[in-house]
């Protein structure tokens, strides 16, 4: 049981200014006396569970059918997780399964969320002004049919550094499966993102808004959108982290995923610095790859520094319809690097050979790399 401790001014203020004033008294975030655990079997305990929360806790969460539309704020060191990991707790409807603002060393784990008209979880720091969020942790969560249609995401994150999404799924979204904005020193790893029919999914995962430093390593996309791998994209000036930064992403590393179906293979858009590297790609049904520029404000960087390495890339030529889409300005194609990729087109061999914006070194062309 939790130790009496007078929690007025707790409960006066929202969960962010009393945190401030600790700060400012020089109080620990998290105190070990006052963290408990709540373990929650129906509705009303997690309402409870909730309304009571104080630095350090822990809600562990039974299975069963909850609603969504949960909102934390301003609680550090917090853990939410299914009781069971092998029946993870389902949170359905809402406009957000859950939203986490300004929670550092949040870590969720063995959750479930599907159905939402907004995003399946929200993560962010607050506002474009506020400090970064730390030390987040995604372990085995799972998003489902959410949208379906319009910009609605599987994980929408803002302002977040050093967070990790690991063995996560999306299945089902109307926007992107995992979308970041202003995020850095993040890493999306061993994660399955899997495009339905009837939902109007634009990408798989996103990196805009500043964001920079971030891998995608060991995911599995299917038919993850028109753009599995957005790397950069298109932001309004007023939400990027930090503010006036020149770039949409910068330097993204995307290397040992499976990816197969969509437009494409990847798209590189107003990024300054990415690397593509020992990717599995199967089938795009439109481009291989996009080089593109969307946000073209003054001071701008050109959509620059790819470099695509050692990938096992596998089409249909009579898909294509281009091999490399580039738009008409404001990018630096002359500055990307193509070297040793496998190329097959697997109806015409002979027609492997890409045309690319430079010319590739040891490149191999027209021999299966799966065989």
């Amino acid at each position: 049981m939790r130790p009496f401790t007078p929690t007025l001014a707790g409960r006066l203020f929202a969960p962010s200014v009393a945190a401030l004033l600790a700060g400012l008294l020089g109080l620990a975030a998290a105190d070990p006396l006052r963290a408990a655990e709540h373990v929650v079997n129906n509705v009303k305990e997690l309402r409870a569970a909730l309304s009571s929360l104080e630095h350090g806790d822990t809600i562990k969460i039974a299975p069963g059918t909850y609603p969504g539309g949960n909102h934390v704020v301003g609680i550090a060191k917090l853990t939410v997780e299914g009781l069971d990991p092998a029946d993870p707790p389902v949170f359905e409807g809402g406009s957000n399964g859950w939203q986490f603002s300004e929670c550092s060393d949040l870590t969720l784990r063995h959750l479930h969320v599907r159905k939402q008209t907004a995003n399946g979880f929200n993560l962010d720091n607050g506002s474009a002004e506020r400090p970064l969020v730390e030390g987040i942790r995604i372990e085995h969560v799972q998003v489902s049919d959410v949208g379906p249609t319009g910009n609605h995401d599987g994980f929408k994150l803002s302002g977040l550094r050093g967070a990790v999404l690991r063995d996560c799924s999306v299945t089902g979204w109307g926007g992107q499966a995992v979308d970041m904005v202003g995020c850095h020193n993040m890493r999306v790893v061993s994660c399955r993102f899997v495009g339905k029919e009837g939902f109007s999914a634009s990408a798989g995962v996103q990196t805009k808004g500043g964001t920079s430093g971030v891998v995608v390593e060991n995911c599995r996309f299917e038919n993850a959108g028109e753009r599995p791998l957005n790397i950069g994209g298109s932001t309004g000036l007023e939400y990027f982290r930090p503010l006036g930064a020149k770039h949409e992403a910068k330097d993204i590393t995307v290397r040992s995923n499976h990816i197969e179906g969509s437009l494409c293979a990847a798209a590189f858009v107003g990024v300054d610095g990415a690397l593509f590297e020992n990717n599995t790609v199967l089938y795009p049904t439109r481009w291989l790859f996009r080089i593109l520029q969307e946000t073209r404000e003054e001071g701008f960087v050109p959509c620059r520094n790819g470099v695509v390495r050692d990938n096992r890339i596998i089409f249909r030529r009579a898909d294509i319809r281009e091999d490399v889409n580039r738009s008409a300005a404001g990018i630096a194609p002359e500055t990307f690097r193509f070297e040793n990729n496998k190329w097959f087109a697997e109806d015409r061999p002979t027609a492997s050979k890409p045309k690319l914006p430079t010319e590739e070194t040891g490149g191999e062309y027209g021999t299966d790399p799966r065989s």
